[in-house]
């Protein structure tokens, strides 16, 4: 029997990946999509590539009840209308900040605080790679920001296979695309003012830091850079290990993590034009690509890992969870393998 589903902030980029996706799922049927902008007119409108999805906006006040609400709110916005999110559906998969970490102080160090912290032990980290065990049943889902997602699936291995131990010094250089901005406009993301650019946008303080720091307890050098693509984040990352490292350790240790994975791919070298991650492969999928370069005259390892960060890195991040959470079928909805040549995601 088909689950009902809703998205919150439908109207926005990833509320749009959000439609496209359920649109296409085998167990999942749209029964509402919010925004206060657009209510009354037709989805197409706004998303011109789902013109033939016979829904139209609602306000966002007046929610129906559904099996599972998908959240694509801007920061803020959930945690002050969770009550009605829950009473309206048993899942909530919350696409904002607003219930990613796992404590108040965190908010308070990070963000702006927290008005509902008591919900925050309740909430579950989306990212089925690292938090797979926990996701069956869960009522409150936090999907994982696009660059922190990023950024942990490339050091994942590195932990797991015991190279690092959260000692060491990380660090990371993340490139993303102007739709990690939203749909909302401003002068930074102006054709004119974003066109060309590789512009540091983040060089210290990003709040993704907070994602990743919880998840290896580590400190992390975290820099961020604005490029001329619309999809995609691809982050470098930089690590110093105290013990000496073979490239088939690495290996190993990535093999090891993401061997049994069905939405990561292991690209370290080889030959071809794309040797190492990119995002324009994994342009509109919920894949991830992964590698890494050992640079034994620095002792270095340099990590790639390259997502569509409306994607992997929101959408079909959520909807991967909620397919766990919801008994389903993991890759439900998300076989898409993306196009070759394509223009700049």
């Amino acid at each position: 029997m088909s689950h009902t589903a809703s998205v919150v902030g439908a109207s926005g980029f990833t509320g749009g990946e959000l439609l496209r996706l359920l649109t296409s799922h085998p167990e999942f049927t749209v029964a509402q999509a919010t925004s206060r902008e657009y209510a009354n007119k037709t989805i197409g409108s706004v998303h011109p590539n789902l013109r033939e999805l016979d829904v139209r906006f609602s306000e966002p006040t007046d929610l129906d009840s559904v099996d599972v609400l998908f959240a694509a709110t801007p920061h803020g916005v959930s945690m002050e209308h969770i009550d009605a999110f829950q009473e309206a559906a048993d899942t909530v998969v919350d696409l904002s900040a607003d219930f990613r970490l796992d404590s108040e102080a965190e908010y308070d160090e990070w963000y702006d605080g927290h008005s509902r912290p008591e919900l925050l032990e309740e909430s579950v980290y989306a990212l089925p790679e690292r938090n797979r065990e926990e996701l069956p049943g869960a009522s409150l889902i936090a999907a994982g920001g696009c660059n922190a997602t990023a950024t942990i699936l490339g050091l994942a291995p590195l932990f797991d296979g015991g190279i690092l131990d959260g000692s060491e010094q990380l660090v990371v250089d993340v490139k993303v695309g102007s739709s990690e901005g939203g749909a909302g406009s401003s002068k930074a993301s102006s054709h004119a003012e974003r066109s060309g650019v590789v512009r540091p946008y983040a060089p210290t303080g990003h709040r993704h830091e907070a994602e990743i720091q919880a998840e290896f307890g580590c400190e992390t050098a975290f820099s961020a850079h604005a490029v001329d693509m619309t999809r995609g984040a691809a982050a470098t990352c930089h690590v110093f290990p105290d013990e000496p490292v073979t490239t088939g350790d690495l290996w190993g240790a990535f093999r090891e993590t993401y061997d049994d994975e069905p939405f990561v791919r292991l690209v370290a070298g080889g030959t071809g034009v794309y040797r190492y991650p990119e995002p324009k492969a994994v342009a509109g999928t919920n894949y991830a690509e992964v590698g890494f370069e050992l640079d034994p005259s620095n002792k270095r390892i340099v990590v790639f890992s390259a997502i569509d960060n409306m994607m992997k890195g929101s959408a079909g991040q959520a909807v991967h969870a909620a397919n766990i959470s919801c008994g389903f079928e993991e890759t439900a909805g998300l076989g898409f393998q993306g196009l070759h040549p394509v223009g700049a995601p």
